[in-house]
């Protein structure tokens, strides 16, 4: 079976000596190694202002931390994403407001977002789905126009472009994660990236309990209770390592998800995705429309092909019935959109089987 999702983990002679040298090195908590990724990972991204952290629901939640995000607050978002975007704005007490999706791309819609806006959205929650790019150029006149900041939630974009520069320093806030699936995993791990150089120190912060790591803890004062949300050097040895590897990777789903674009056209029953102006996707996984979903999946997965839609709609978890909305995009979206496997393990002969089912029918 062609799997959907598969993890990249670099060659064990060149990955395990480095692990090994930390586990004992009697030094196995945050430290060199850590901070060597995090320096590595921002010039990765051309940002600077980055920190590592233990997830991307880490990042996600240092963003609203930065923003005072709390009880009698609100935060738009989507409802097409993995949970933790959105359990991460319901555990700071602020309410979900979910905008809709365009129908086209599944994507956070511009036009439905500026629709929510009261004088309680504290931010707009983006997620760039799938490694599509959501439509930034909307995004950001709506920031500018507002002063609402933008959190990208680029869990499944690493790589993916805007205005021809990978993302990472257009939005206030960029959060990657690093989870075991995702197109370069540290086993767990995410980062957040902002904008303004100001507010990386106070985060940092917040990253170790509240203290300044800078500083002897005999000498610390906290004045801001943080969180655990450190790496420690095995994760960072771990970065250091799949990082080198990372380019190549992500370029074999680029390849991958191009030959889809191209082959796929005009085939009956299959809905090519469009990307919006100015973006580029990363990828992760390959997404369309097709008629009679499950139809497709079976005929996928008798060819030992793995298909599925794989993420569950987050308006309907009962932790958010307080946010439930009428959502025609989203509903039109959901029936019918799907991924098929685009990444680093789908060689050139398994792509060309893929296309050739799906061109076969269902």
């Amino acid at each position: 079976m062609i799997p959907l999702v598969k993890p990249y983990i670099a060659p064990s002679e060149e990955l395990m000596p480095e692990i090994e040298k930390i586990l004992y090195s009697g030094y196995i908590a945050e430290g060199e190694a850590a901070w060597k990724f995090e320096e590595e990972f921002q010039k990765f991204i051309d940002n600077p202002n980055t920190l590592v952290v233990q997830s991307g629901t880490a990042a996600l939640h240092l963003a609203l931390l930065s923003l005072n995000v709390s009880t009698g607050d609100e935060v738009i978002s989507t409802p097409m994403t993995a949970e933790p975007t959105n359990t991460t704005i319901a555990f700071t007490g602020a309410k979900v407001v979910w905008g809709d999706v365009d129908p086209d791309t599944g994507l956070l819609d511009p036009k439905s977002v500026r629709e929510k806006i009261t004088d309680r959205t504290k931010a707009i929650m983006l997620v760039h789905y799938a490694g599509m790019v959501c439509d930034m150029d909307e995004f950001n006149k709506i920031s500018e126009e507002t002063g609402i900041p933008v959190i990208e939630d680029t869990a499944h974009c690493l790589g993916g472009k805007y205005n021809g520069k990978v993302i990472g320093a257009n939005s206030q806030y960029t959060c990657f994660s690093f989870q075991a699936i995702k197109q370069m995993t540290t086993v767990d791990g995410g980062a957040i990236a902002f904008r303004n150089p100001e507010e990386v120190e106070p985060a940092r912060k917040l990253r170790w309990f509240g203290l300044d790591k800078k500083v002897s803890r005999l000498q610390n004062d906290i004045t801001r209770a943080g969180y655990k949300y450190g790496i420690n050097n095995i994760t960072g040895i771990i970065g250091q390592v799949q990082l080198r590897h990372a380019q190549e990777v992500l370029d074999k789903y680029i390849s991958n998800g191009k030959f889809y674009d191209e082959a796929l056209k005009g085939i009956p029953g299959v809905t090519l995705i469009p990307y919006y102006k100015n973006t580029e996707p990363s990828y992760w996984l390959y997404t369309l429309k097709v008629d009679n979903r499950d139809d497709f999946c079976k005929i996928m997965e008798d060819a030992d092909v793995l298909a599925s839609p794989l993420h569950h709609r987050s308006d309907t978890h009962s932790v958010f019935r307080e946010s439930i909305c009428d959502l025609p995009g989203m509903e039109e979206w959901y029936k019918n959109f799907v991924h098929i496997p685009c990444g680093w393990w789908v060689d050139e002969e398994s792509r060309e089987k893929i296309a050739d089912v799906i061109k076969r029918g269902w």
